[in-house]
């Protein structure tokens, strides 16, 4: 049953929902979560929990946990089959965390759901939003079993379809046409690959993330033209033969699970209408490459619970509208980021020794190499 009142209202019980939730929990705030979701999710997309999300996890008693079941990368590469053009170590990162941690994002949520119920706050499900009406005193939300809360702020963290975004009229620009498709896998495979590497690489048709995650799994993203409905053995061992490496190949033995999806750059015109606020998928949504998207939401939802926290201890609310403007230009940058690493891999035939030749001669500078692994750990964000 849901309360007829809440100070904050959360909408969409994903990684950057429950940590805006737990922020908010931790520093005594009334919140109340709902997810339209029956079950929470047992596969995911996201893989890469960075340096930087790390730290802001550790600020809610999530970090510990969540490293004790993944695997630490202590290296980026970006490879054209089996030259590796660029290496990013991050292992002298500045932070408690001096690696990439993989990490299968239904396990972040697990493990983010866990501290959110030490924090005394459960998940509400299922609950779907239906209508949303805002006036002085904040917002009556709607769900379509009837019931009704008043809160003082909403929270739309419901992903890139966000039904929050949209009832608050808040576009969400980006460029015409289909975007662009990806298909994903868990699989396991026979590979010389290292397993504490995350590996790029850059091919024609598009580039494929390998990287490795705990049990022996190893997470499969690829850009296609046309994500297939069948998506087996064979056809993950076709796009690995095809882009990975070529003297000694991967072989697929298992596929655990697979997914296809479609990406279109889009970010949120603004992250505050009144009393909604947007933080995750539902402000932002880019190519996965560079494994950024996840972070910056977790990031977000940090940032989101402890500027409305102060908000609901009797600070100023224009502290949300700062929360905006601060936050929407992070996520330009890093789809643009993602963008330049699509446009990498697909340059054409003729190019391709250039382009690497050109890769190989910006790699072998270290300040370089510092600017990517600061860039990629989030470590960039952190304020001075």
């Amino acid at each position: 049953m849901l309360p007829e009142r809440t100070d904050v209202l959360v909408v969409g019980a994903g990684p950057t929902g429950l940590t805006v939730a737990a922020t908010l929990a931790r520093r005594g705030v009334d919140v109340t979560v709902v997810d339209r979701a029956a079950q929470p999710p047992v596969t995911s997309r996201a893989a890469v929990v960075h340096a930087y999300t790390l730290e802001m996890l550790d600020r809610i008693g999530a970090a510990a946990p969540l490293v004790a079941r993944g695997a630490a990368s202590r290296r980026f590469t970006v490879r054209d089959r089996d030259r590796v053009l660029f290496n990013v170590g991050f292992g002298d990162l500045p932070s408690r965390y001096p690696y990439a941690l993989l990490v299968s994002q239904a396990v972040t949520e697990a493990v983010l759901t866990d501290r959110l119920t030490a924090l005394g706050v459960r998940v509400n499900r299922p609950y779907e939003v239906s209508s949303l009406d805002r006036d002085d005193a904040g917002a009556v939300v709607g769900f379509a079993d009837g019931g009704r809360v008043r809160a003082r702020w909403v929270i739309g963290a419901d992903g890139m379809h966000s039904t929050v975004r949209e009832l608050a009229g808040i576009g969400f620009g980006g460029p015409d046409g289909r975007g662009e498709s990806f298909v994903l896998a868990d699989v396991r495979v026979r590979s010389v690959l290292p397993r504490d590497e995350i590996a790029l690489f850059l091919a024609r048709p598009g580039p494929l993330v390998w990287a490795p995650l705990p049990d022996g799994v190893v997470r499969v993203v690829a850009s296609v033209a046309q994500a297939p409905r069948v998506r087996d053995a064979a056809y993950f061992q076709a796009l690995l033969d095809e882009r990975g490496p070529a003297r000694r190949p991967d072989r697929v033995t298992d596929v655990i699970w697979s997914s296809r999806f479609r990406i279109h750059h889009r970010v949120a015109e603004t992250y505050r209408a009144g009393p909604v606020l947007l933080a995750g998928d539902a402000a932002h949504v880019h190519s996965p490459a560079g494994g950024q998207g996840m972070n910056l939401g977790i990031c977000d939802a940090v940032a989101l619970g402890d500027t409305l926290a102060d908000v609901v201890a009797g600070g100023p609310d224009t502290l949300l509208d700062d929360y905006s403007a601060a936050r929407r230009p992070l996520a330009g940058e890093v789809a643009g980021f993602a963008d330049r690493l699509t446009r990498l891999a697909t340059v054409s035939p003729a190019a391709r020794p250039l382009r690497d030749l050109l890769l190989r001669a910006v790699a072998a500078a270290p300040a370089v190499r510092r600017r990517l692994a600061l860039r990629l750990s989030g470590l960039a964000q952190r304020p001075v």
